[in-house]
């Protein structure tokens, strides 16, 4: 596995998307999981100067799908979230967050991921499960 290859193209499919615009970048990948990082700046802040729950979810989100990528064939198939529950443990106000995706499940139809994420330090940040759908895609 050429994991370079696979997280620039990763990295490359972000363009104009939510992830480029969250600073979202795949940065790990190994036989069981795959690594994003984001930036806790003013971009990503709620009012009070704390990362926004709604970034962080997206990024969990972001890395729990493509995750699913590995496991399908994408000249037929497709991935959509369904399902995503986050708990939020520590606040964060500047630095690093990385979310890294771990599969719970691997089905014909449904992917279960669990999806940690942590700061610099690596103290826990959030916790997410996210679930996604295995399409077909349509010509």
């Amino acid at each position: 596995m050429d994991t370079v290859a696979i997280l620039k193209a990763f990295n490359e499919s972000s363009k104009n998307t939510l992830m480029e615009t969250l600073d979202i970048e795949y940065v790990a990948l190994g036989d069981d999981f795959l690594t994003a990082k984001m930036p806790v700046n003013s971009k990503v802040h709620q009012p009070y100067g704390q990362l926004h729950g709604g970034a962080t979810a997206a990024l969990a989100e972001s890395v729990g799908s493509a995750a699913s990528n590995f496991f399908i064939d994408s000249k037929t198939q497709f991935v959509n979230g369904i399902q995503l529950s986050i708990n939020h443990i520590k606040s964060k106000r500047e630095g690093m967050v990385f979310a890294t995706a771990k599969n719970i499940h691997k089905g014909k139809t449904t992917h279960l991921w669990e999806v940690r994420i942590v700061d610099e330090n690596d103290d826990l940040i959030s916790v997410a499960k996210m679930t996604n759908i295995v399409l077909t895609k349509r010509s």
